[in-house]
């Protein structure tokens, strides 16, 4: 089948030969390759990469490999058969074995090295060479890129094995941790924000590693256990992903002079992160200077909003390193991430995250993701002073950009046509007094209640006569602000399309994960379902199960309410 087959019909492709056809690696064919790389693709020992934009790697395919899932919605978004996932072909492809691949597919896929930083700060200790040559995709090796119904997608495995990055470890994802990032991406696409996509999920049947876990019932802040667990790779896909961190090395390489390709190599970079993510918002006739300022002015705005929305859904990335930070604006690497149950302001999931990346800290922590951003790139723009300027003044701008999105986002979450302040601080101050779950009590009050009594649903502990007395009191302001003019049945619809009822519960997704590992993928399909559909009032057995507070017993338990980034 065509590209333009393909694009002209509404047939979906059903053979991996049809997939193929489609394949198009504008980042192999266009980017310099490591020039010390093996010809071959078994370059899997931890070395130095000290130039060059990629390193050829043939994956490691998982042995024995089993279907546990793959997203219906995306693939049809994709135009693939839902049966095409459970073929031989497709699932060799997907667990790492590239030998069999139809032309013009390659036999070969690829790493990139990245730089890190973390809230700000530049980090070289991560890398086995303290020299800041050695990190980057230690276990994500992309097999695929292919341009289907006009869109470029890059596909990637993670857990695909060893390369040069891998900074001695394995290689490996553990079936826990890849369960997550299968529902967890679709669960974010189906709430509205911009983020990587999970295309399938297979497991290995005889191979496992040990990682670090709790063990059932731990309150332990940390792994207290080793658990042998099965190996699987999910594929994660997106138009590219290019991050923050590879516009650093660089940006770091053209500032040192570290080789003589450096600036150009810089160049390069920026300008393929234009043509994979920024294409059709940026004119290929205005010169790279020009071209930069407007990447930063669309970077900034993609990265101000994506925040807001997080903070609208509950959700903490945990660990928003530069690394983590796509420079398409999207959510990228579900590792230490969660979702806001009890609201906590200073909530972080992860262990070894710091407050610096909790919840409400994530706007301050994308600035200074967009600061790593602006530092890398200013160096092409030295000998261009007025596109300097208006760069610099984009960077100054972030915090006034980001708050106004958040103004914009608490807005809408409310039901309010503007911004109280007023009304938004004592909300805050209430919620955090009353302990009330995020999820629960901004879905009721959606409802437009006529007293307090359907938020009470949202507390996690009886309220004093007092506090009950200032909610009454803060419901009636708010109610006076909330519909004036307008039919309340059509503001309550509004917020409801804001407001999900159905969110990430890990306490919930836990045991999908545990009954995977005993080869029962039910709940895991299940969750897929229910995650797949935030917004809607699904059956009374959905609601029973999956809209309701946090079990009391569950509230420091390791690996649910919080957990390290073993993986």
């Amino acid at each position: 089948m065509t590209k333009q087959q393909l694009d002209e019909t509404s047939t979906a492709v059903t053979r991996l030969e049809d997939l193929a056809s489609l394949a198009d690696y504008s980042l192999m064919n266009t980017l310099n390759r490591d020039p010390d790389a093996t010809v071959d693709g078994e370059d899997y020992r931890p070395r130095q990469v000290f130039t060059g934009h990629y390193v050829p790697v043939k994956p490691t395919p998982i042995a024995d490999s089993d279907y546990v899932a793959h997203s219906k919605v995306f693939f049809r978004e994709l135009h693939l058969d839902d049966s095409l996932a459970q073929t031989d072909d497709f699932r060799r492809l997907f667990s790492g074995d590239l030998s069999h691949v139809p032309a013009p597919m390659r036999k070969i896929g690829w790493a990139t090295g990245y730089a890190l930083s973390i809230y700000g700060t530049e980090y070289i200790q991560q890398c086995p060479f303290q020299t800041g040559n050695g990190y980057g995709d230690g276990r994500a090796v992309s097999v695929l890129e292919a341009v289907i119904c006009g869109q470029r997608w890059e596909m990637q495995l993670k857990g695909g094995g060893r390369t040069p990055y891998c900074r001695g470890g394995d290689g490996r994802a553990v079936l826990r941790s890849s369960v997550r990032e299968f529902l967890a991406q679709e669960h974010m696409y189906a709430l509205g924000i911009p983020t990587s996509r999970s295309l399938c999920l297979y497991v290995s049947k005889t191979e496992s590693v040990n990682r670090p876990w709790y063990s059932e019932g731990s309150l332990s802040t940390d792994p207290d256990i080793m658990v042998s667990e099965p190996v699987a790779i999910s594929t994660r896909v997106a138009p590219s992903f290019l991050r923050v961190g590879q516009l650093e090395l660089f940006g770091r390489r053209a500032r040192k002079g570290e080789h003589p390709k450096a600036m150009e190599e810089l160049e390069m970079i920026a300008l393929h992160l234009i043509e994979r993510e920024y294409k059709d918002v940026i004119d290929d006739k205005l010169s790279t200077a020009e071209k930069v300022v407007a990447l930063a002015a669309e970077f900034r705005s993609r990265l101000t909003s994506l925040v807001a929305n997080w903070l609208r859904v509950g959700y903490c990335q945990g660990n928003f390193n530069s690394d983590n930070c796509a420079g398409g604006g999207f959510t990228l690497d579900y590792g230490p991430f969660g979702f806001c149950e009890l609201f906590d302001p200073s909530y972080q999931p992860w262990t070894g995250g710091g407050q610096h990346f909790s919840y409400f800290n994530q706007p301050a922590a994308a600035e200074t993701n967009f600061h790593m951003f602006w530092t890398a790139l200013r160096p092409l723009l030295e000998s261009h002073p007025e596109s300097l300027e208006k760069f610099d003044e984009i960077r100054q701008g972030f915090s006034s950009e980001m708050a106004l999105k958040l103004e914009t986002m608490w807005a809408a979450k409310l039901g309010l046509n503007t911004f109280n302040t007023e009304l938004f601080r004592d909300l805050m101050t209430l919620m955090e007094q009353t302990s009330v779950d995020y999820t629960i009590f901004f879905r009721e009050l959606s409802n437009i209640p006529d007293n307090i009594e359907p938020l009470k649903k949202s507390f996690y502990k009886d309220a004093t006569d007092s506090l009950e007395e200032h909610w009454s009191r803060w419901l009636d302001k708010w109610k006076s602000h909330v519909c004036p003019g307008q039919n309340i049945e059509e503001r309550s619809q509004q917020m409801k399309q804001v407001n999900p009822k159905y969110v990430w519960r890990e306490w919930l997704v836990a045991p999908a994960y545990q009954l995977a590992m005993g080869n029962d993928y039910t709940l895991v399909r299940e969750l897929q379902e229910v995650l797949s559909q935030p917004f809607d009032e699904q059956s009374k057995e959905v609601e029973d199960k999956y809209y309701r507070l946090r079990p009391q017993a569950l509230f420091k338990a390791g690996g649910v309410s919080h957990y390290s980034c073993s993986s």
